[in-house]
């Protein structure tokens, strides 16, 4: 099938991708040049294992391609993909701006008979006034059919949740639109749940809020465990056992970020907000994930006098591993509060720094490995579980004035930091 994506950012891109290696002819659409230029010679822009390789495979093949012309992506395609972002407004509500502008282009330009799917994450009845768009700007009176199709990729693994992803939502309000995206999907062999536009918007939402739910239980729990002389991980194991419960995203740490869970369980605040109903647990979720970000800068504090003049290691700047994405990472807010307090600060990520570098305070040095971040250093702070990072030899830490590791992510044995000689201190543990 002839297939166009609108945007190329994280979901656009894996989005065009995956679909050329099932099969379909896909051309991916952006209006950033230099951008395109570099896909079309297989260069990803962002860092996602493997998707280098499966670009390069599908360009040779000549089912994936890349152009900022609105009419040379429109005019062949049967179905076409909005997958263009939609960033936080001040209020905590999703910004529809690209989206709508998506909407309009798609209006000027198809020549055919179209279905419009939407792949970016969109509150509850955007789906409605894309087709309104559609429809006021219509050069062509052509049909137009929408569905509703949330991504549900996690970044590092995003390849990997295409092809074995838990199910493919296809929300539509009618049953031809809704067979032929069943149809464009069969090949990844993924269960396929259908539904109502309005419950797709919003499973996605209610998906990303309850997974944050459990991150910030499970950090209060750490918090509890701490005082009362329990370790969270043994905890997490015994409830995760529980199958009503599940062990995933039960790993105590300094809290979640990135480009979806941050923006998202604002979004659903806001969206419980505008049919005047007080989304209180979510509100109180968002609230336990700031507070959670500085715990590492709050347990420094409560080790030393004084940050001024310590050199402080953070390893590790993204924030997850397997991805180079800054949004959201606690390194921002960590690295910012160690030099208001007059730290000097050495970072290393082994993917992260360029983008880190446009992002975090001019002061900070950056470090070539875990080894040069460490040498001499006061304090290290493990932000980001990279396995090399995790993998480290804790004898490795003696390389600093003082061994004294704050980790962030539990990455290290208790046991094994204390052999070492190493003071350690971790979350709930």
């Amino acid at each position: 099938m002839n297939i166009s994506v609108v945007g190329t950012g994280y979901v656009g891109l894996v989005t065009g991708v995956s679909l050329a290696e099932i099969g379909h002819h896909i051309i991916c659409v952006d209006i950033d040049e230099a951008k395109v230029e570099k896909m079309k010679q297989g260069i990803s822009p962002i860092y996602e294992p493997g998707l280098d390789e499966l670009m390069s495979r599908n360009i040779e093949a000549e089912r994936l391609s890349f152009t900022i012309n609105h009419q040379e992506g429109f005019r062949h395609a049967d179905v076409i993909y909005i997958a263009v972002g939609t960033p936080e407004n001040e209020d905590g509500s999703a910004n529809l701006a690209f989206v709508e502008q998506a909407a309009r282009d798609i209006a000027k330009h198809i020549t055919k008979d179209t279905i419009v799917v939407t792949k970016s994450t969109v509150p509850v009845g955007t789906n409605d006034r894309i087709l309104e768009i559609i429809k006021e700007n219509q050069i062509h009176n052509m049909q137009i059919d929408i569905v509703a199709n949330p991504e549900f990729l996690r970044e590092g693994s995003a390849l990997k949740d295409s092809f074995n992803g838990d199910r493919i939502v296809i929300g539509a309000n009618n049953d031809y639109a809704a067979g032929m995206i069943e149809k464009v999907n069969e090949p990844f062999g993924v269960p396929i749940y259908h539904t109502d536009i309005r419950s797709a918007e919003l499973i996605k939402y209610a998906s990303n809020a309850f997974l944050a739910t459990k991150i910030s239980f499970i950090n209060e729990i750490a918090a509890i465990c701490e005082r009362v002389g329990a370790n969270v991980e043994h905890v997490a194991k015994g409830m995760g056992m529980d199958q009503r419960i599940g062990e995933k995203f039960l790993n105590a740490g300094i809290g979640y970020g990135g480009s979806c869970f941050p923006k998202d369980t604002k979004a659903l605040i806001q969206i419980a907000g505008n049919v005047a109903y007080d989304f209180e647990l979510l509100k109180g979720v968002v609230n336990v994930n700031q507070k959670q970000r500085a715990l590492l800068v709050d347990k420094l504090n409560e080790r030393f006098a004084t940050l001024a003049d310590k050199r402080i290691a953070v390893l590790g700047l993204a924030f997850k591993p397997n991805t180079d994405d800054m949004r959201e990472a606690a390194s921002i807010i960590v690295t910012e509060i160690l030099i208001e307090q007059g730290a000097t600060v050495i970072a290393y990520d082994p993917v992260a720094m360029e983008n880190a570098k446009k992002l975090l305070h001019s002061n900070i040095i950056y470090a070539e490995s875990v080894e040069e971040s460490l040498e001499d250093a006061d304090a290290a702070l493990v932000l980001t579980e990279w396995d090399e990072i995790r993998n480290a030899d804790p004898s490795g830490f003696q390389a600093m004035k003082s061994p004294i590791v704050f980790d962030g992510r539990n990455c290290f044995s208790v046991e094994k930091m204390r052999d070492s000689g190493v003071e350690y201190w971790s979350v709930g543990r």
